[in-house]
């Protein structure tokens, strides 16, 4: 494991995000997907985020992702979002015959932090600090 360091901190925070299409509409492609990682890949560097790993379905995507402590995740998931969706109706104007109303992407959005050791190891490790 690499671990990432700024002035005050070490650290290695990776997320797994869910994004999906307004009413699971079926918009996604390989060229869609590319798409909508460059405008990820872009928007995440000025918040610190790098993409590890990136897939699609029909109708959402995934990403793994590093942040940093300071990222400010919410904020970063709707820039993407408002830009993303702008965007690639903009690009792809065949996508809004798909949509709803001009909306592209769901409200609601789903975050998991992601980690190497299990969470009852780690429980265990804090419970057990103090014992000899």
């Amino acid at each position: 494991m690499k671990f990432e360091s700024n002035h005050h901190s070490v650290f290695l925070l990776h997320y797994h995000l869910v994004l999906v299409v307004k009413y699971r509409r079926k918009v996604f492609d390989n060229t869609i997907s590319a798409r909508a990682r460059e405008i990820f890949e872009h928007i995440g560097r000025s918040y610190g985020i790098t993409v590890e790993e990136w897939n699609h379905d029909v109708d959402h995507v995934h990403v793994l992702f590093r942040a940093q402590p300071k990222t400010e995740l919410s904020k970063f998931i709707n820039a993407y979002k408002s830009a993303s969706s702008r965007l690639l109706k903009k690009e792809y104007p065949w996508i809004r015959q798909k949509l709803w109303r001009e909306y592209f992407w769901s409200r609601s959005f789903c975050l998991l932090t992601t980690g190497g050791a299990p969470i009852e190891i780690i429980r265990k490790y804090i419970e057990n600090q103090g014992k000899r």
